[in-house]
């Protein structure tokens, strides 16, 4: 076989260390790299994402007894946020528990991750994995040269420096990010400008006025300390269009790499953390109104009848242009629009 550039990049960081064993003998360990853009803690504390990516490294170590290895790497402290999806892809990195709407730009079909008043419930979302929907996004980022280890879905909501967001008329005038590209265009057929930001670069935007309203999970909301900026939240815990897919992600190239127990035991391990992601998910949603009301934000919920003004919206705008980009995308909306 020729060694190309790809294997030997994907050699590198798929790493072998080779730990002594008490006979004398030496035995290879294979050391993963796991990068996130949110903000590090430990096993127990910080931010839910980066505990599931640490408990997930620590089942990992312990079920293979130290055969397999994987090094968390918070804050986009390995590479740039959105250099990630890219890398892994081509085998520069090893895995990422990545927002799938970021990489909308390469894969058209991720776009479905944040798709405006698609998902609107946890249930919803969660039985997109065993559903034909979930199938077929599964396949095409099989295609792309990503696999799909462990889904998490995220609630969403509005954090406001002056005006508050709950209404789509409550838009107008403001400067707004949505998420996505799908989310900038019901925003903007509701009246708002907007702006395309990783949520880890929310604050300054606020800070700096660059950014009026926010549009992000739960999670991110509290973690990137936004009640500091905020007047007003539009909570996601009752009901959101706002609902992101926010799975943890692995090169399909370092994968293939992999012997056939450790990618068992890579799949085993991920869909196993997913119980633990949404339960984090969750509590983030009530976690957010205590932070914002107690740093003297007004925190509202959106009603059925709001929630049917922004699906209009979103079925005229968003839903409509996302169908019309290939075959394969108006399938997987077809697909989605079947899981009540």
């Amino acid at each position: 076989m020729t060694l190309t550039r790809r294997h030997l990049v994907a050699a590198g960081l798929a790493a072998p260390a080779f730990l002594k064993l008490g006979t004398g003998a030496a035995q290879a360990a294979t050391t993963l790299k796991l990068s996130h853009q949110f903000p590090g803690g430990t096993v127990d504390e910080g931010d839910f994402r980066d505990r599931m990516c640490r408990k997930f490294a620590a089942a990992i170590a312990e079920r293979s007894k130290g055969a397999l290895e994987i090094q968390v790497y918070p804050g986009s402290s390995l590479m740039k946020t959105n250099a990630q999806f890219g890398a892994m892809r081509k085998g520069a990195l090893d895995m990422s528990l990545y927002p799938s709407p970021y990489a909308g730009g390469e894969v058209a079909e991720l776009n479905i991750g944040l798709m405006p008043a698609l998902v609107t419930s946890y249930a919803q979302g969660i039985a997109w994995k065993n559903a034909p929907v979930g199938k077929k996004l599964a396949e095409v980022l099989d295609s792309k040269g990503i696999i799909l280890v462990s889904w998490v879905w995220q609630a969403g909501g509005v954090a406001s420096r002056e005006r508050q967001l709950v209404a789509p008329e409550d838009a107008k005038g403001l400067k707004v990010r949505g998420g996505s590209r799908e989310m900038d265009m019901v925003m903007k057929q509701a009246g708002a400008a907007t702006l395309s930001i990783p949520s880890n670069e929310s604050y300054a935007a606020m800070q700096t006025g660059a950014c009026d309203a926010l549009l992000t999970s739960s999670t991110s909301l509290i973690s990137f300390r936004l009640e500091e900026l905020s007047k007003h939240l539009t909570s996601g815990r009752e009901r959101s269009y706002w609902f992101m897919l926010e799975p943890i992600m692995m090169s399909k190239t370092i994968f293939a790499g992999l012997p056939k127990d450790q990618q068992d035991l890579i799949m085993t391990v991920g869909a196993e953390m997913e119980a633990f992601g949404q339960e984090g998910a969750k509590a983030d949603d009530t976690k957010v109104e205590q932070v914002f009301s107690k740093a003297g934000a007004k925190v509202q919920a959106i009603d059925e009848q709001t929630m049917g003004k922004w699906r209009d919206i979103a079925r005229d705008t968003a839903w409509k242009d996302f169908a019309a980009k290939s075959a394969s995308c108006a399938e997987l909306l077809k697909l989605a629009e079947q899981v009540s």
